[in-house]
């Protein structure tokens, strides 16, 4: 039997997790262009997002992007958590924008792994928010082709 490609194994990595996140799907987030340590993830602010400012909340830009990391870290086919992770905001968004958060993983040495992920906004394509995160294996690391 042949194994399945590092490809099948990202896409059907990510269809499961996205499936069980019930965050997610609160959030109404997608996944698109999904690839072994690669996720974009999507989601459309909507009123019940925003802050006191007007503007949407933090949190969700956060979330977003958390998302994107987690599908990222787990697209390998073994389960990983986030361990650490800062975000800097760089620019609001607003009510009816659709926003894009894009996660690449950099490194993953041993167990632990480091990913960006880059919050921007569908259409003019604005920078909104930048994020890194550190990411655990906590399950059996396959063994590298000899």
């Amino acid at each position: 039997m042949t194994a399945p490609s590092p490809q099948r194994v990202a896409e059907d990595a990510v269809r499961r997790y996205l499936a069980d996140d019930a965050t997610a799907r609160a959030l109404g987030v997608t996944a698109s262009a999904i690839g072994p340590g690669a996720v974009t993830t999507h989601l459309t602010v909507r009123p019940e997002m925003l802050n006191g400012a007007g503007s949407a909340h933090g949190a969700v830009l956060f979330a977003l992007a958390d998302i994107a990391f987690a599908l990222a870290c787990n697209s390998h086919g073994y389960p990983a958590v986030g361990r650490s992770c800062s975000i800097e905001y760089l620019a609001p968004a607003s009510a009816g924008d659709a926003l894009s958060a894009t996660a690449v993983e950099r490194v993953v040495v041993g167990r632990g792994g480091i990913y960006d992920v880059a919050v921007t906004r569908d259409g003019d394509g604005a920078l909104l928010a930048e994020m890194r995160g550190h990411s655990r294996r906590v399950g059996a690391v396959p063994a590298e082709p000899a």
